[in-house]
């Protein structure tokens, strides 16, 4: 890729768009900065785009050669509105995708794991990212960190199974890497942090560095689904619960090296990210 392309970041306000688009402005790329709002963001060229409003598409689109994908929230079928839109980008001449997935999610799997089955039949350069869950969860704006903050507590149905959680901060160094680096990855990247750690491990951490007692507790499938379904689709619901589910059976209890490979540098570990994020609040 060359230097002069432009980047469409869709969801540019959101916990790696944001830093997506930080970092390829710090990086000297041009920027185009989506959202339903387009918020101005420093650097970068807002955007109106709105998965569910497909003429918002052609303006998003004008000028950009790669982009950055995220899928709608809590669509369980993002698929419907993003093969179009992917389908117009290649029209248009846009050469290249990234598409933020999860670890969680297989290609040809549900929701988003459609969209990357799909990707590399529409662009000849692309990538998927498939972030284990991230360290954000429990200091930004996530259910988790609102809990945290509120009732001094986490609550999953993932029992003692461990994750290898990741800073966004390093997803968005992958992303910009992916997008642009001569070479596109044209596969998919499973990212984790350094260690896998238990919800009671995350619990300790976030006592450790605020002084402020934190406790994991474990629910049910079911009332995990249940408590989901009263602020999201049901579908979506039972979905996120059965990720829990999978967690307590060892399904997320891995690391990889791909933050190092593709960034040349470590992964944060979670102390390190709570100690940027909490210890000032």
């Amino acid at each position: 890729m060359t230097a002069t392309g432009t980047t469409l970041v869709i969801g540019a306000t959101g916990t790696t768009g944001s830093r997506t688009v930080a970092q390829l402005i710090a990086a000297g790329h041009r920027v185009k900065a989506a959202g339903r709002r387009a918020t101005p963001l420093p650097g970068a060229e807002p955007v109106r785009f709105d998965w569910y409003e497909p003429a918002t598409f052609g303006d998003a689109l004008i000028g950009a050669d790669r982009v950055y994908l995220v899928s709608p929230v809590g669509d369980p079928d993002p698929a419907a509105v993003m093969l179009p839109f992917l389908q117009q980008a290649r029209t248009v001449g846009v050469r290249r995708a990234v598409l933020l997935s999860s670890s969680a999610i297989p290609e040809g799997g549900p929701a988003v794991g459609t969209v990357h089955q799909a990707l590399p039949g529409l662009f000849d350069e692309w990538a998927v990212l498939r972030p284990s869950w991230f360290m954000q969860n429990f200091t930004g704006t996530h259910a988790h960190a609102d809990s945290i903050r509120e009732h001094g507590v986490i609550l999953t149905a993932a029992g003692t199974g461990r994750v290898g959680f990741v800073d966004a901060d390093d997803i968005a160094a992958v992303a910009v890497r992916a997008l642009t680096d001569d070479r596109a990855p044209d596969t998919d990247l499973v990212l984790t942090g350094p260690e896998a750690l238990s919800h009671d491990d995350i619990a300790a951490i976030v006592t450790q560095v605020t002084g402020r007692p934190v406790a994991h507790r474990q629910l049910t499938h079911d009332d995990m689904r249940d408590r989901l379904a009263a602020v999201m689709p049901r579908e979506f619901a039972t979905m996120l619960a059965g990720m829990d589910r999978a967690i307590a059976g060892g399904a997320e209890d891995r690391t990889t090296d791909s933050v190092q490979r593709v960034t040349g540098r470590p992964p944060h570990g979670f102390r390190a990210v709570a100690e940027r994020e909490l210890s000032v609040r």
